[in-house]
């Protein structure tokens, strides 16, 4: 079983990450918010995943109107009025960004995938055979952001925590 000192890593590391990204890519902070967390049915969750010696995903859950404000910052473009391709770049690229920056905590060797951005109202996403690592609500420019970093088990005798991770 991994060390708690590893996991506790990994925690303090999502929130100085999240911190760092968004105050350097957008200008703006993105601080722990202290209550419990529960995502609107409008969301937008961009995810990268892991693989190499250390296997598992970063995923960035925000509302529609929060992408569409990350693209206008990070793009310097007009907001978008829906959800459009720059819209989920600007998304994929924030997620990879933070996917980048966590990877310095993981084992070495460690390699991301390509960003995926799943948008809707009605769907799940879950990642099957994974160890909760951190689930982090975060308050941005405008709304809470969620961000959840998982680790994928490849052994079958260690724990997992079952479950779907909802996006609404």
């Amino acid at each position: 079983m991994e060390s708690e000192t590893a996991v506790a890593a990994y925690r303090a590391s999502v929130v100085q990450v999240v911190d760092l990204v968004f105050t350097t890519m957008l200008g703006i902070k993105a601080k722990p918010y202290p209550m419990p967390w529960f995502p609107s049915p409008d969301i937008v969750t961009a995810v990268v995943h892991f693989a190499g010696a250390w296997h598992g995903a970063v995923m960035l859950e925000c509302t529609r109107r929060q992408a569409r404000t990350f693209a206008h910052l990070l793009m310097s473009i007009e907001a978008p009025p829906t959800v459009d391709d720059d819209v989920r770049d600007a998304l994929g690229e924030l997620a990879n960004m933070l996917a980048g920056n966590l990877k310095s905590v993981l084992p070495p060797g460690v390699v991301l995938s390509m960003p995926s951005v799943i948008e809707g109202s009605d769907y799940s996403l879950q990642i099957c055979g994974k160890r909760l690592v951190e689930r982090v609500p975060f308050w941005s420019s405008e709304d809470i952001i969620g961000v959840t970093m998982v680790e994928i088990l490849d052994k079958p005798d260690r724990e997992t925590s079952g479950g779907t991770w909802a996006g609404a």
